[in-house]
């Protein structure tokens, strides 16, 4: 994913991490990187928010039960290559399109 503006950090990349972010599991340097590209780019701010509400709705329905973490890291794995995923498609397709708009 990508606002179309430039920011030192990539959206992909921040949405790719925003789990790491939220469950405070990324370094303080990575975590500036993060927060500063989140303040600047209302898109990812938008979906880290939604990301965040999630979270929250998980914890409460859950009642704190705390996951092994050996799970923990293969849904981390799981969601970032589904992120990934995701992004390669989307690359994709507007290569399509910008490859047929110049035709």
């Amino acid at each position: 994913m990508s606002c179309g503006e430039h920011h030192e950090t990539d959206c992909s990349e921040v949405l790719a991490e925003v789990y790491l972010f939220l469950d405070h599991e990324c370094d303080e340097k990575r975590k500036a990187l993060l927060a500063a590209h989140l303040n600047e780019c209302h898109p990812c701010l938008e979906q880290y928010g939604i990301e965040e509400h999630l979270k929250a709705l998980l914890a409460r329905k859950c009642g704190g039960e705390l996951a092994p973490e050996e799970l923990k890291q293969r849904l981390r794995t799981r969601l970032q290559q589904a992120v990934v995923e995701v992004v390669e498609v989307r690359e994709v397709r507007t290569t399509r399109i910008t490859t047929t708009t110049a035709e």
